[in-house]
């Protein structure tokens, strides 16, 4: 922790804002999201496949509208999109706690996407532009920000749970309403460095898909975030099935936080020493697909509910190691993948390449979320406990596959972005 610390009072105030920013944002999504799952198949009594479908529309209107995102930050600047992406969120958590129908819990949904569509690049974005040549160093530190929030909001959730739900969402709501408002009064405007050439959005984005180097890279990633995102839909409901309560999500989420603040730096410069950066995200995405191995192997199991403590711990043990596995993998990946994305922008369009990043990234999630969904419900009609595991197994194998052959063929070497215009001077 000496060497986090240490790392954080070496960035400048703007790098130390988006750091408290990220850290407050994830503890209010967090203090909802882990539980969403649970609130939708228990008290709404919805199918497992229609969780996956609102879980997959939010990240679609999140990740799906990056691209749009992040081209208006590199135009208009980063602050303003950070403040406008807050206000959606307060309105779409707001929402989720009187919704009670599918059409109005999809349309909360798309709110509390575009919100993070607004944001999320927009904090990349200036991140990058703030940290210069240290940026490997800049996102690590920021994973740990982002992972103390995962931490510490299932805390917070699961006690206000013991009231209801909509104290969670309202309660959330709020703390993006007073986040709103500290980010208003405290970070500083920034724009992205000044642009080449007297060009429209379209043509930054015609720009963007001409970059056939970044889009097979953005494409061979797609898998890993279907992956990732189990976390919030495959795990949370195998925890409640073999303990019946939401107890064992919060631990999950705990571990995982836990993990990433205690750990995320390290595992940086360990990765940083031994591995250049393809060969660290090939080796995390190779991890990161044998988390899901304990699950498949142990998914016959019975559950434990109504058992003993030692019964329960027992048969959340494979999820345990499975969040364990996920965590390391993913704090191998993290800072080498956001750091390679702006070697690909070339530093200028950063927002808008995160932006599009992320569009293609939520595709595969909604259409993932929606295919794990209706294995879980299969498996759980006729008798196949292991087969979402498997699915998710055979979809981190093919990830990592194309993301080597890319490595092999040199796509990821230097990362070069694309031929530059004649510069001028930027306008405000």
């Amino acid at each position: 922790m000496t060497g986090t610390l240490a790392q954080i009072r070496s960035f400048n105030r703007p790098v130390q804002l988006l750091l408290a920013n990220q850290l407050t944002i994830n503890i209010g999504f967090y203090m909802l999201m882990p539980y969403l799952a649970g609130y939708l198949t228990g008290d709404l009594a919805m199918a497992a496949w229609a969780v996956g479908l609102i879980l997959g529309v939010r990240n679609l209107s999140q990740q799906g509208m990056f691209l749009l995102g992040g081209a208006l930050a590199d135009r208009y600047g980063y602050k303003p999109l950070i403040l406008a992406g807050l206000g959606l969120r307060v309105a779409g958590f707001a929402l989720l706690g009187f919704a009670a129908s599918l059409p109005v819990l999809i349309v909360a949904s798309v709110l509390t996407g575009l919100a993070g569509a607004l944001f999320n690049p927009a904090v990349r974005a200036y991140l990058a532009a703030e940290s210069g040549e240290r940026k490997t160093e800049a996102f690590a530190v920021f994973n740990v920000f982002y992972q103390a929030g995962i931490l510490a909001g299932p805390l917070i959730g699961l006690a206000l749970l013991t009231a209801s739900f909509r104290w969670v969402c309202t309660v959330a709501a709020v703390l993006f309403l007073l986040l709103l408002i500290a980010q208003a009064r405290a970070l500083p405007a920034r724009h992205a460095p000044a642009d080449p050439a007297d060009s429209s959005a379209t043509a930054d984005w015609r720009q963007v898909l001409r970059h056939r180097g970044f889009l097979l890279f953005s494409t061979a990633m797609i898998g890993s975030y279907v992956l990732n995102f189990q976390v919030y839909l495959g795990l949370p409901i195998e925890v409640r099935r073999v303990t019946g309560s939401e107890t064992g999500v919060a631990i999950l989420f705990a571990v995982s936080g836990l993990l990433t603040v205690a750990g995320q730096v390290r595992v940086t410069a360990w990765a940083t020493r031994r591995w250049s950066p393809p060969q660290a995200i090939v080796r995390g995405l190779a991890l990161m697909t044998i988390a899901f191995l304990p699950l498949a192997a142990t998914a016959g199991i019975s559950p434990a509910i109504g058992a003993g403590p030692w019964h329960t711990a027992l048969a959340l043990t494979p999820v345990l190691i499975s969040t364990v596995l996920l965590t390391v993998a993913t704090m191998i990946v993290y800072p080498f993948e956001m750091a390679t994305i702006v070697a690909f922008a070339g530093q200028r369009l950063v927002g808008t390449y995160y932006g599009l990043y992320n569009t293609l990234a939520g595709v595969g999630i909604a259409a993932g979320n929606l295919l794990t969904g209706a294995a879980i419900d299969t498996a759980s009609r006729h008798g196949w406990p292991a087969l979402p595991w498997l699915l998710l197994t055979a979809t981190g194998l093919v990830g990592t596959a194309a993301v080597g052959y890319l490595h092999r063929a040199g796509h990821l070497t230097t990362a070069p972005g694309p031929p530059r215009r004649p510069a001028r001077h930027a306008t405000a």
